[in-house]
């Protein structure tokens, strides 16, 4: 309601005294209503011709409560409150009322958050509450004047206190114009601002030069209040796609179609090498993959053979050991006999039948011990 536009005389001002007494169950008590139009009213009958405020008080922003005859139940904690519905405003001033039967301790001070006044009893005091701002006394006839908006534009690389003033809007619907007559015409605000409370600036033919930092100033003179909103506003040109024409419609003319220009037809093929080096990939990796089993294979089966190879020629050994001892034995056995001196044949015929017989031994050492593993390892 602030910032639309009204026909009222009356702007809905109110002031209202309150009293705080601490030693009443209900400390809160209503004193005394009054009105911009001059209408008081008072609550309770006995400060009937006792309490009151000046008639003037809206044309003189003095508010002061005046109480005759005072009494002890007058003592308590009074505040003055200044309501503006129009304006959304409020405001209040507290005062401490002590009554004293000494005139001697009549005094007045400041307690750091409030005035107090020590008054003789049965003598008239006059609380204070003075405020003097337009907001509080008669509104100028002038009315249309106080509520006006403007709209500012700040170039890049310009100062808000050099800011270029683009147009003026006053309540009455008067506008105000800046500049070039090109920028005038493409800039403007709704003339129905203030009755829609729709103050938005509209730009047309938008340009780079347009670009910048826009501000929105609502001032409102009667109530006191100014509000400002700002918007960066950044230009760029348009971007431009490549268009594909329509294909023509098939003429029937043959003699237009031989002169038809030929067309051109974008074919998007895919990449060949990296087409190709993908499956290469795949298939290297692949046969890496088959080589590594292979040879983990390859060497586990070696190992394993080199084992067996081992045990065997260790096991061969020890039974050829084993072997020759027995064969030794029955050998030694066996010759006894043969060694006997032989009479008849004298000593060089013994020693060639040692000789047969050491072959012999050799012979079935070499038999014997090959039955021996064939029989171990069936």
């Amino acid at each position: 309601m602030v910032w639309t536009r009204d026909n009222l005389r009356d702007r809905q001002r109110v002031v209202h005294w309150d009293v705080f007494r601490a030693h009443v169950d209900n400390g809160m008590e209503r004193v005394l209503d009054m009105y911009s139009a001059g209408e008081q009213r008072i609550y309770n009958s006995y400060n009937l011709k006792r309490v009151g405020l000046s008639q003037k008080a809206f044309q003189d922003g003095n508010f002061s409560l005046v109480i005759k005859d005072v009494t002890m139940n007058d003592k308590g904690l009074y505040s003055c409150n200044l309501h503006h519905l129009y304006c959304h405003l409020y405001e209040t001033v507290r005062v401490q009322l002590n009554v004293t039967k000494s005139r001697r301790k009549e005094q007045r001070y400041w307690d750091g958050q409030k005035a107090v006044y020590v008054v003789l009893l049965g003598s008239t005091v006059v609380l204070p509450c003075i405020n003097r701002r337009n907001v509080w006394t008669d509104w100028s006839n002038e009315e249309e004047d106080q509520q006006v908006v403007h709209w500012d534009r700040q170039s890049p690389g310009i100062y808000h206190d050099r800011a270029d003033r683009l147009v003026d809007l006053y309540a009455s619907g008067e506008q105000r114009s800046y500049g070039p007559s090109f920028l005038r015409k493409k800039m403007n605000i709704s003339n129905q601002a203030f009755s829609e409370g729709d103050f938005s600036l509209t730009i047309s033919d938008l340009q780079v030069t347009d670009q910048g930092l826009y501000s929105c100033h609502l001032h409102h003179h009667y109530c006191g209040l100014h509000e400002r909103r700002q918007f960066q506003v950044t230009v760029e040109p348009p971007v431009i796609r490549a268009t594909v024409p329509a294909k023509a419609l098939p003429s029937a003319d043959k003699d237009a179609n031989k002169g038809e220009s030929p067309r051109v037809i974008n074919v998007v093929l895919p990449d060949h090498r990296q087409h190709f080096l993908l499956p290469l990939g795949f298939v290297l990796t692949a046969f890496l993959l088959l080589a590594f089993v292979v040879l983990v294979i390859i060497l586990i089966t070696r190992r394993r053979r080199v084992t067996e190879i081992y045990s065997l020629e260790s096991t061969r050994s020890n039974r050829s050991r084993s072997c020759s001892d027995e064969f030794e034995m029955d050998v030694a056995e066996a010759s006894l006999p043969i060694r006997e001196p032989d009479d008849r044949l004298g000593e060089p015929k013994a020693t060639q039948h040692h000789l047969v017989f050491e072959r012999m031994n050799q012979h079935l050492h070499f038999l014997w011990c090959d039955l021996k593993t064939l029989r171990t390892t069936c």
